[in-house]
């Protein structure tokens, strides 16, 4: 907006804050951009959402968008949606207007994203893809039809439901799979959730998922069971983790404890006896679990009686960056319960699956969950149990599956550990190319390494010259030097459209987890860099900057691009004045590591562009020595790992 209160003398004035951060009113400039024709198409929803972040704290946000929810849902079963309720606050109003231009579900899942968005830390959620895995995990490993009717609705529960993602993917997977309506039931202590779960359920977009009556119930699924007496054919949960105050010295005789009385340290074990105590005779459950349940000691009697009964059918680990927490490498745990004439002791063997060691992270920023392969390679073996040899990884058209069936005696030891990584291993043989293709590289990344510090090493460092004059990224731009772009995300996930092409999106989360470019973006809807840009991150805690080299690419918010004048300033001389140590201490708040940068008040030297382009030079060899040694790190992480198996194995001639 800087530019424009230059560029046009009709530009509204601040009404508030200084010269440097002014403030003004919304309503002024929405109605001086549609004016003069400079509002976005589209973006009709980022307008909407500053007055429902004005509304204040997270409850009450949250549940003026179940508001919304609630009105959009009414005019589709009756009309108006009227109802005879009092008027609605103006953002819920305006809410529901967009909502019958632009769609009921697409308004309601900005709004409910953003809110997420928001409050990251406090609300953990499912993610889609997951939730799909889970759900599917489920269809494939129960008996829906045992006492009923091939056309009744298949009863899905949730008993810590969220905002609905699990029982959202149960929807859409029922109908497909099974050809029959799904009936969700859910439930949660935090009564916004429910609210906004519940409306949620009730917009769900495709022809599969109409006439769907979710029952969402707010409450304490373990303390004070609203559902109590629900039995249903599948049950979904991510339950709380870690938690002490769950309700141990209230429920110590309670009658869902069927195999053992959870103690105070494990809540996740009351939580996968309560699943199990809802499930229907055939039923099935998937719980997304902590990796500490499948070995602590205090749950050993507990896993015991699960393996023993057959109600705990399989365990598959995840990699890390799953879901949240995502340093850790998630387990989801595959529960059953025995249909009439199964008998009470189940399958005689267990199935583990180490989807963490078959898709391991192995480079910075270059891998992550796959979920097209992730998601299949864990259907394929859970839908193909029986044919893993006993502890070994096999071979399924040429690659290593990582899983194994192993007897349920073999497993009731001491300790009960169910961590799948202590029941797999690599199949023999296929350490040696890795290793040999490892060696080969680490001798190339030390070659480099030599060159480029060679280079580094051979620069004469002067000194005396720390009072050159300096210019600030918000000067140069207004110089018009470069032009500072901030990265947003996108309204809504982008899915496929034939003819239009979709460019990778970057964004905090992904930098956090070193992780590639996560999600995807339209080119006309986001900010996107190109060859010979520079991009700024502007978190305290991945602050950075770097000369884009590859194909055009998205950016969220938080990171920002900036074009250089090719005739005032050399990019690789830009990029890495910023990146300097001291411009982030300068421009930080210092609050956390989780500060923002003030990108505007990063600093550049005021040189004459040979001599910029002099410092690009030793810039160049800076980024790639940096690179080198981030890739050589990683390299030998893996090649001593493998090393260490084989050398543990026995294997050295």
């Amino acid at each position: 907006m800087s530019n424009w209160r230059r560029r046009h003398d009709t530009f509204p004035p601040r009404i508030g804050g200084t010269d440097a951060s002014p403030h003004f009113s919304l309503t002024d400039i929405e109605m001086w951009l549609r004016d003069n024709g400079k509002r976005g198409k589209g973006r009709s929803r980022e307008w909407l959402w500053p007055r429902f972040e004005a509304l204040g704290d997270r409850d009450e946000t949250g549940l003026a968008i179940a508001a919304v929810g609630r009105l959009l849902a009414g005019e589709q079963n009756d009309g108006d949606g009227s109802g005879g309720a009092a008027p609605a606050p103006g953002p819920v109003r305006a809410a529901v207007e967009l909502g019958r231009r632009e769609g009921s579900s697409e308004v309601l899942m900005f709004l409910l994203r953003r809110w997420l968005d928001t409050h990251v830390r406090q609300i953990p959620t499912t993610p889609e893809p997951l939730a799909d895995l889970m759900a599917d995990l489920a269809l494939r490993t129960c008996k829906p039809f045992v006492g009923g009717h091939p056309d009744d609705p298949l009863r899905v529960l949730d008993p810590a439901c969220g905002v609905g993602n699990l029982l959202a993917a149960a929807a859409t997977a029922v109908p497909t799979e099974l050809n029959r309506p799904a009936a969700l039931l859910g439930c949660d202590r935090d009564p916004v959730l429910t609210a906004l779960a519940d409306v949620r359920l009730a917009l769900l977009p495709g022809p599969e998922t109409r006439g769907l009556a979710p029952v969402m119930t707010p409450g304490d699924s373990l303390r004070a069971d609203p559902l109590i007496g629900t039995q249903a054919d599948m049950v979904l949960c991510n339950p709380p983790a870690n938690e002490r105050d769950w309700g141990y010295e209230d429920l110590a005789a309670d009658t869902r404890w069927a195999h053992g009385t959870p103690p105070r340290t494990e809540p996740e074990l009351a939580w996968v006896q309560h699943c199990l105590s809802r499930l229907r005779p055939g039923g099935s459950a998937v719980l997304l679990l902590p990796p500490t349940v499948a070995a602590r000691k205090a749950g050993r009697r507990i896993r015991r009686s699960l393996l023993r009964t057959g109600a705990l059918r399989a365990v598959v680990a995840l990699p890390p960056g799953s879901a949240a927490p995502h340093s850790l490498s998630l387990h989801l745990w595959v529960l059953r319960r025995p249909a009439p004439g199964e008998g009470p002791q189940g399958p005689g063997e267990f199935l583990f699956v180490d989807a963490a060691a078959r898709f391991p992270r192995s480079t910075a920023r270059d891998s992550g969950p796959d979920w097209g392969e992730l998601g299949a390679f864990i259907r394929s073996v859970v839908g193909a149990a029986g044919g893993a040899r006993r502890g070994r990884a096999t071979e399924e058209s040429g690659a290593i599956v990582w899983a194994a069936t192993v007897p349920v005696i073999d497993l009731l030891d001491d300790e009960v550990d169910l961590t799948p990584g202590r029941h797999t291993t690599s199949a023999s043989g296929h350490a040696g190319p890795r290793l040999a293709a490892g060696w080969r590289e680490v001798g190339e990344l030390l070659d480099g390494l030599r060159a480029e510090s060679a280079s580094l090493a051979a620069l004469e460092l002067a000194l005396g010259r720390e009072g050159q004059p300096s210019a600030t990224v918000a000067e140069l731009a207004r110089a018009e030097a470069l032009t500072l772009r901030s990265g947003r995300l996108p309204d809504e996930a982008v899915v496929p459209e034939p003819g239009r092409a979709r460019v990778p999106l970057l964004t905090i989360s992904d930098l956090l987890l070193d992780v590639s470019p996560s999600g995807w973006a339209y080119p006309d809807d986001a900010v996107v860099v190109e060859p010979g840009d520079v991009v700024v991150v502007g978190v305290a805690r991945e602050f950075s900057a770097w000369v884009h080299e590859g194909p055009p690419m998205a950016v969220g918010s938080q990171i920002h691009a900036l074009r250089v004048d090719p005739d005032v300033l050399d990019p690789w001389f830009v990029a890495g004045s910023l990146k300097a140590p001291t411009n982030a201490r300068h421009a930080g708040t210092h609050a956390s590591s989780s500060s923002r940068i003030d990108v505007r008040r990063l600093q550049v030297r005021r040189i004459e562009l040979p001599e910029q382009q002099r410092y690009s030079e030793a810039f160049r060899h800076l980024a790639a020595f940096e690179r080198l040694a981030d890739r050589l790190r990683i390299v030998a992480k893996a090649v001593g790992q493998d090393l260490s198996d084989e050398l543990a194995a026995g294997h050295l001639a």
